[in-house]
């Protein structure tokens, strides 16, 4: 009979930081792009096709702030939604142009234009899929565990700064306003794991809770990993989906 005794919260974030080997960063896709062996078409394919990513972050944020009765909680996620949207600045708080357009910054360093991102042309469908199938776990299960999926952050600062540090000079043709969206996710995700990991230690209380967690934050995994699998078949091994010319 298996031991069913909840974790304390510091085994259960041990669990869930055991996942990190099972990130993206880890997917043969990107350790070609950390060791600068992707060409600049390849490149430019991977910044296109998460740029659906990034436009779904506030679509997703706003979808668990629907379904979330607490106040509290919708006062901290809002700045989520702020972070990739951007926002005018009120009173000493500055502007922030957000996420978005950082990333639009970054097409545009690595050779994209803004009509390019916005158009979806480039986007795979494997990728539509993965990231579709993300907003809609985010629209229809309870808050608690739409918000607990986004601890894949728990291992990002690592990948955002690999990036900074190694790019310049495996990439000398990116210019450097392609690095803004990086930095700045480098502040945010620090911020944005410990409100993650507050609602997840709040809601998972049982093992088999717990447990269950285990699966939501893998299911987050698998989008991410999927999404570099379908960029893998149509950039390196050149076999992209059939009505698509990449």
């Amino acid at each position: 009979m298996s031991d069913q005794t909840p974790w304390t919260h510091e085994e259960f974030e041990a669990q869930l930081r055991s996942k990190s080997n099972l990130y993206h960063f880890n997917h043969p896709f990107h350790k070609l792009m950390h060791s600068g062996k992707l060409n600049k078409k390849q490149v430019q394919g991977w910044v296109a096709n998460r740029f659906y990513y990034q436009t779904a972050i506030p679509i997703k944020d706003a979808a668990i702030m629907s379904n979330c009765p607490d106040r509290e909680v919708r006062k901290h996620w809002v700045q989520r939604i702020l972070d990739h949207d951007g926002h005018e600045g009120h009173g000493s708080e500055p502007a922030d142009v957000g996420g978005i357009e950082a990333w639009l910054q970054l097409g545009e360093a690595v050779g994209l234009t803004r009509e390019e991102l916005w158009s979806e042309e480039h986007v795979l469908p494997a990728v539509r899929f993965a990231i579709d199938a993300y907003i809609n776990f985010a629209k229809q299960r309870p808050w608690q565990e739409a918000a607990s999926s986004s601890l894949t952050e728990l291992f990002a600062p690592t990948i955002h700064k690999h990036r900074i540090d190694y790019w310049p000079q495996h990439y000398p043709w990116i210019e450097p306003q392609g690095y803004n969206y990086f930095k700045k996710r480098l502040h945010e995700a620090p911020r944005d794991v410990m409100n993650g990991l507050q609602i997840t230690m709040d809601y998972y209380k049982t093992r088999s809770e717990q447990e269950r967690m285990l699966g939501i934050l893998q299911f987050k995994l698998d989008v991410l990993w999927t999404m570099c699998d379908a960029m893998w078949m149509a950039y390196v091994e050149n076999r992209p989906p059939y009505h698509m010319d990449v």
